[in-house]
């Protein structure tokens, strides 16, 4: 499951190429285990939290949420994260899954 229902709002499964050119959301994408997850570049590098800063604007204006809704959850160093989105769990992923179902793939 890509957005997870939370005690208080939700969670999104990502994966994150820093220095990736420009900032942009590529799609849903999986792990070798199947576990879905969204990609995502970032033109900023990954040092002192400047990766992990761009990557939440960039959800926050896709999204229609504050950034200040935003935060990582888990994996704050690695590619691999888990994004915390605050608010009301219904609307939340509502609004993101058809979001993401608005999503065109883009050619690898």
């Amino acid at each position: 499951m890509l957005v997870k229902p939370t005690a208080g709002g939700v969670t999104v499964r990502l994966r994150v190429t820093p220095r990736g050119g420009s900032d942009r959301i590529e799609g849903r994408g999986e792990d070798a285990d199947g576990v879905p997850h969204l990609r995502l570049r970032v033109s900023d590098v990954a040092e002192k939290g400047k990766a992990n800063a761009a990557v939440l604007k960039l959800l926050a204006k896709a999204w229609g949420v504050p950034r200040s809704s935003l935060s990582i959850a888990s994996g704050e160093t690695g590619r691999n994260k888990i994004v915390a989105v605050a608010g009301d769990p219904g609307d939340l992923r509502g609004r993101i899954e058809t979001w993401l179902e608005s999503l065109v793939e883009r050619p690898k």
